[in-house]
């Protein structure tokens, strides 16, 4: 049962590890796909609406028709998961990925060879860091060798089928053992991990970059600035921040779908504090209790 994904290409049920594409699909030969993840909370889809709402925005950059509804894919979503259900029942939370491909065709960059739009939802059982992670801090470390792809050229903004930017800037921060690494744009000024935002604390201050410095567009820290921070009492700040800055920031923390609020303990020799009254903390309390208002809001999204 290890690590057992359940995948749904087009509207048929298959065990992930089974073929299901053409070798011609032009999200395996290009990159050419958008995609979003969602995670459960007791058994509902969290920010269903902010997620697809991206995935629209990440389609119009592409130029990429969507010729199915969210009815249509939240249907799919739930018969996916009702499928993992019944092959692993049990109580646990889920992670749930759909991708969206232009599709299959001739070789060709032109989008014209395009023959249909195909998607894939893959569900696994979402896991959160453990207890002793949370407790000791993520180490992270800035990349050195690469920056990230600027927004003139593919916009990070844009949640697409195209990650060797971030795959490469993870793998040097991997290779020093870091948990995830901190990319710099060309002006030198932190951006954001491979899979998440970044924020600091300084002065009892949120400090996170601005989406002009590169980064995605990220559903959690968005919410944190729109809602959450302010009902807890926490002032949000978007500003640039560069290596040199990290000195004055007090804490650190990272920002995910699948993971929330996760503190994080260093950057390379830069240390942050960790301690049970930490911002990060408090935010991630004021995270569970924005969830629970939500899940109570919006049964109708229960998988």
């Amino acid at each position: 049962m290890k690590g057992f994904i359940v995948a749904n290409t087009n509207g048929r049920l298959h065990p992930a590890d089974e073929p299901s594409i053409s070798p011609l699909n032009r999200g395996f030969l290009y990159g050419d796909a958008i995609y979003e993840v969602w995670r459960t909370y007791q058994g509902i889809l969290f920010a269903w609406e902010d997620h697809w709402a991206r995935l629209e925005i990440s389609a119009k950059a592409l130029y990429l028709p969507l010729p199915f509804s969210r009815a249509d894919i939240f249907a799919e979503i739930k018969k996916t998961v009702s499928a993992y259900r019944t092959m692993y029942p049990g109580e646990r939370e889920f992670y749930v990925r759909l991708q969206i491909t232009r599709g299959g065709g001739l070789i060709g960059l032109d989008t014209a060879l395009a023959d249909h739009t195909d998607f894939v939802i893959l569900v696994q059982e979402n896991k959160p860091w453990p207890p002793e992670k949370l407790k000791s801090g993520l180490r992270l470390s800035l990349a050195r060798e690469l920056h990230r792809n600027p927004v003139e050229a593919l916009n990070p903004a844009w949640k697409t089928g195209n990650y060797l930017n971030n795959i490469l800037c993870l793998r040097e921060a991997r290779a020093r053992g870091a948990d995830e690494v901190v990319i710099t744009n060309r002006a030198g000024e932190i951006t954001e991990a491979a899979v998440s935002n970044i924020a600091f604390v300084r002065d009892g201050v949120v400090i996170t970059p601005p989406l002009s410095a590169g980064i995605l567009a990220g559903i959690t820290r968005q919410l944190v600035i729109d809602a959450i921070a302010g009902n807890a009492g926490i002032e949000v700040r978007e500003e640039s921040v560069s290596p040199s800055g990290m000195a004055d920031m007090k804490e650190c923390f990272l920002l995910s779908t699948t993971k929330d609020i996760t503190p994080v303990a260093a950057i390379d020799d830069c240390c942050f504090m960790l301690d049970d009254n930490m911002v990060a903390l408090k935010l991630k309390r004021a995270f569970a209790e924005y969830v629970t208002a939500y899940n109570a809001a919006h049964p109708d999204q229960r998988v």
